[in-house]
């Protein structure tokens, strides 16, 4: 029986040196993820306390309101999620790093177990999450290390309300709770897009019926919602189409021709794609163009594997919801959840 032991502990060391990388970076998520859930209150707790500005309290108010729309009126599952609170202290607590090839729209994917494939790794240490990217820029590949607003830990933890939440807007706030919601209803393993994707067209569905049951069809509320998402219809469609002509030029690539010279056209394309966002905000005077691309460098493969990742099939549940589903959506999900099994 010793000996069986001491050629357990042996295998054991031998995987934790072979895979110290992964160990590590298992202990500093689990760590990151502990520590939000340690420190967030109970939202009842919040509510009562007297300290808390009652403008937190009516945005707290306002999440358990979609929460329990999100379950009531489109049959997202009854988790223990957005019952509790964490104050970020104005700061970021969570990073993603995405990484693409370098002339080819095709992600890096890391492998978790259980959960399967993602085209992104996410980092509650920044400046691990900076190490990395340079390693990944190293080998060659585009990357993007951005913050993230949210995320979802599929039902396993009980997921906090983020501070961070709570300057959005109704209709975006509505969005981003549904959007989770989803995650932790349906979730399919190895298929990031089909998730995303789906609580994408989900969260944007959830958040106008909300918004109307709570303050009518023709609200100021529901028109702003409204508008600002037709505004991400059409820079969907812009970019998707950016995205077209990447592949397009890529494509045509030729062994012979020089990275300089690849990377001269790359670069010349992106800067057109984003250039002609401009035409965008002419035709929506109401949205305040955004400032991403020209407070820092052009966005590269890695930034336009992501938007696609997010939003290329978004339609396509659209479409078939109404087509196929008449807009009936509990009848919808249920036919999602059969096709296709869950975690």
């Amino acid at each position: 029986m010793k000996k069986v032991f001491l050629v357990l502990g042996f295998l054991l060391a031998v995987v934790v040196v072979w895979q110290w990388r992964w160990v590590t970076y298992g202990y500093m998520q689990a760590s990151g993820q502990l520590q939000v859930l340690w420190h967030a209150r109970p939202v009842t707790e919040v509510l009562a306390d007297p300290a808390v500005p009652d403008s937190v309290k009516n945005r707290l108010r306002l999440v358990q309101d979609i929460r329990r729309f999100a379950i009531d009126s489109l049959g997202l599952n009854d988790t223990e999620n957005y019952q509790t609170f964490f104050d970020q202290k104005g700061k970021p607590i969570l990073w993603v790093l995405t990484a693409a090839e370098r002339y080819r729209l095709k992600a890096v994917e890391w492998s978790f177990p259980v959960i399967g494939s993602f085209t992104y790794i996410g980092y509650f240490d920044h400046e691990r999450g900076e190490r990395e990217e340079a390693e990944m820029r190293a080998k060659g590949y585009d990357t993007e290390l951005g913050e993230v607003a949210a995320w979802s830990t599929l039902g396993y933890f009980h997921d906090p309300i983020l501070s961070g939440m709570l300057t959005r807007n109704d209709g975006r706030l509505a969005s981003l709770i549904i959007h989770e919601m989803t995650h932790s209803t349906l979730f399919v393993k190895d298929n990031h897009e089909f998730n995303e994707n789906l609580a994408n067209f989900v969260g944007d569905y959830g958040a106008v019926r909300f918004l109307v049951s709570r303050h009518g069809a023709g609200s100021p509320k529901v028109k702003e919602f409204e508008q600002g998402k037709a505004f991400s219809e059409a820079y969907i469609q812009h970019l998707n189409g950016g995205c077209r002509q990447l592949d397009g030029l890529y494509a045509g690539f030729r062994p012979e021709q020089s990275n300089a010279v690849k990377d001269s056209l790359k670069s010349e394309l992106i800067r057109r794609i984003v250039r002609s966002t401009d035409t965008l905000y002419r035709r929506f005077p109401y949205v305040k163009p955004s400032k991403r691309f020209r407070e820092r460098k052009l966005p590269n493969n890695a930034f336009f594997v992501g938007f696609a990742t997010y939003n290329r099939r978004r339609n396509q549940f659209e479409d078939e919801f109404r087509g196929r589903f008449g807009s009936d959506f509990r009848r919808y999900m249920s036919y999602l959840k059969t096709k296709h099994p869950s975690l």
